[in-house]
């Protein structure tokens, strides 16, 4: 996951229009299994579908947008009725292949799947269409994540486009040293970039401190025993000090904001320099009595 450069893909998904594809050759040279096919019944939200048969499928490694515990309900939160609606011009009705390339279900016993709508001879795949579009952040796990890679490259071209989601102040690639948004937004997904000041190792875990005040700055926690493999990826935890990444995951409060990373995907290498992430649009002004000012 070092250095992925920004693809050109299609423009956000108009109201009325969508622009289908065959899948990218790269999406099809993911390791997955053979198709099971099925019917989509109903789109439930910007990433699940119910199957005829019952079954629940999740679009796995696409997040949708969806509102952090800390926001209120009194007001719609940007972009999420967008991507359940992008998503239902893609599937609703259709006829899908889902292939899996790790786990198969979740604990909740949803199928955890890439999925394809079929057209004849051409396949669809719906979470390139979705992430490469602006409606989906790219979301893995150490136990499912084949065709991350992939993602990450339309997500890039996204992103620099401003599509979709990266136009909104809500999805907002966030600066590590900006301690007091974070602590807002414990308990979310969130990308957040920024220069490692030093690394840490104790107790078997290794920790990146994006500041020398490691008691209340931005730290991301390593295990010591997943440290092996990222280094077969590329990346020492160990010598990443001065270096700039973005990282993605969920925030949780420990002495500070802090995202606990698993496995190598989650951490991208960045070009030297460039300070700060790019600003997205402010949140809107006046928020109604209540609601929280993320």
């Amino acid at each position: 996951m070092v250095n992925f450069q920004p693809v050109a893909l299609g423009s956000l998904l108009a109201a009325t229009c969508l622009t289908f594809a065959l899948p990218s050759a790269s999406a099809l040279a993911c390791e997955l299994s053979e198709p099971q096919k099925g019917t989509v019944a109903e789109v439930k939200d910007g990433e699940t579908l119910q199957l005829t048969d019952g079954t629940v499928v999740r679009l796995v490694n696409a997040k949708a947008p969806t509102a952090p515990i800390a926001a209120q309900a009194d007001r719609p939160w940007p972009m999420v009725n967008e991507a359940k609606e992008a998503l239902s011009k893609l599937a609703s009705g259709a006829e899908v292949e889902l292939r899996y390339g790790g786990a198969r279900t979740d604990r909740h016993d949803h199928a955890l799947a890439q999925v394809y709508v079929v057209k004849g001879e051409e396949r669809i795949w719906l979470q390139g269409e979705l992430v490469g579009n602006g409606f989906a952040r790219v979301y893995s796990f150490p136990d499912n994540h084949a065709c991350v890679s992939e993602l990450l490259a339309r997500e890039a071209g996204a992103r620099a486009k401003g599509e979709g989601i990266w136009g909104s102040w809500a999805y907002r690639v966030l600066a590590a040293d900006n301690v007091e948004r974070l602590g807002r937004l414990t308990r979310s997904y969130q990308l957040v970039e920024g220069v490692v000041a030093q690394v840490g190792d104790s107790g078997g875990r290794i920790y990146l401190n994006f500041d020398k005040d490691w008691h209340k700055d931005f730290t991301v926690l390593i295990e010591r025993k997943d440290g092996e493999a990222f280094k077969a990826a590329g990346i020492d935890p160990k010598a990443l000090a001065g270096k700039k990444l973005r990282v993605r995951g969920w925030i949780e409060w420990r002495n500070g904001p802090m995202i606990h990373v698993t496995h190598v995907e989650q951490i991208e290498l960045l070009p030297e320099g460039g300070g700060s992430p790019p600003p997205a649009p402010e949140a809107p002004k006046g928020p109604p009595t209540g609601a929280i000012a993320l």
